[in-house]
């Protein structure tokens, strides 16, 4: 192990520390971090994801194509969850930021309020086409995908025959199971509500191409590459009767669990920032606080059906928190050159 791979390890281990942080103390969150390490080889999952992305994307250019899929809406209101697509759209900035590709959003109808007026906030330009986006500098484009099946399926072979992306990137996005159904995390059916984003995932997938995805229960795309482990030790049972309980039937190449799914994009994010040595490819915490603010304006709404700033429960302060955290541990790993402390420690052969 040379000095390099050993910082990368630690900063490694310190992001999905930190995206797996339980405050709500109920454990859910390290027995997926179990089974998506398990998953990985034994190896930091975030850090893992961030090192193929930067593979794929580090000879890019504006005409590479990263799709990024999310959306996930919640009864009684209706409206998607703030979750999802606070990532999908720092890591759309990222992207750009990192490698200058052109991401394409697929997420729900009325996810796009917030797709629209968070690209200002991140200082980048927003499209609903394309290849407008492609030929233009600092810009991203979306596409909305009908909750209606028939129509997602005409949307789909239609962006399957129009787009080679380089990668595809789900985050909290709503999965069916085997049987067909979405569910929420309490089991209840939402399959008349959900965006039909699937056979877009499995038709890329289907081509070679890398699919990643971050999810925080087991109903989230991608998901399904650990089905059999989250069916033993979370509780994924459904209440309509379809009998396919709550994992989603998709599967992801590389999956990255965390306590809240931005979490994990975060990780990802800070994993790139580390890979490409600029901590301003992961976005600040004013930032965060500005888009998560725009997104509730927009109407996306908290876990527990408020508007005001927050995702999965914790509030705003607590999500500047950990964005603080990330961005401290890459930075100051980024700057710390004691050659001493690592080849002493390299010379024990710990890590080995």
């Amino acid at each position: 192990m040379t000095q390099t791979e050993l910082a990368e390890y630690n900063v490694g281990e310190n992001l999905d520390t930190l995206m797996n942080l339980d405050p709500r103390g109920y454990g859910i969150c390290r027995i997926l971090y179990a089974g998506s390490r398990r998953l990985a080889g034994d190896v930091p999952t975030a850090m893992r994801a961030a090192k193929k992305i930067h593979e794929l994307l580090k000879d890019s250019s504006p005409d590479t194509v990263v799709l990024i899929m999310t959306g996930f809406v919640l009864r009684p209101h209706l409206q998607p969850e703030t979750d999802g697509i606070v990532g999908a759209l720092l890591l759309a900035r990222a992207l750009v930021t990192a490698y200058g590709v052109t991401p394409v959003l697929s997420v729900h109808e009325k996810n796009v309020p917030a797709v629209v007026n968070c690209a200002v906030t991140m200082g980048l330009h927003c499209y609903d086409d394309i290849q407008t986006a492609r030929k233009l500098p600092l810009s991203f484009a979306y596409v909305s995908m009908p909750v209606d099946e028939s129509l997602a399926e005409k949307k789909t072979s239609q962006l399957l025959a129009e787009l080679e992306p380089a990668l595809v990137f789900a985050t909290e996005c709503a999965g069916a199971n085997a049987e067909g159904e979405y569910h929420n995390a309490r089991g209840v059916n939402m399959t008349e509500l959900e965006a039909k984003q699937d056979g877009l995932f499995n038709g890329f997938a289907r081509k070679g191409v890398s699919t990643f995805a971050v999810g925080d229960l087991g109903n989230e795309l991608g998901m399904g590459a650990m089905a059999e482990f989250i069916t033993v030790f979370v509780p994924c049972e459904c209440e309509c009767g379809c009998a396919g309980g709550i994992v989603a039937a998709t599967e992801a190449d590389y999956l990255i669990t965390a306590t809240v799914s931005d979490w994990g994009v975060y990780a990802v994010i800070a994993s790139l920032a580390f890979l490409c040595g600029d901590i301003n490819i992961l976005h600040t915490a004013a930032m965060e606080d500005s888009v998560l603010r725009e997104c509730c304006r927009c109407g996306m709404v908290d876990m527990t059906g408020s508007l005001l700033p927050a995702i999965d429960g914790f509030s705003v302060e607590i999500e500047v928190w950990i964005v603080s955290l990330m961005r401290s541990t890459v930075e100051y790993a980024l700057g710390y050159k004691n050659d001493f402390w690592f080849s002493s420690v390299l010379e024990k052969a710990f890590y080995e």
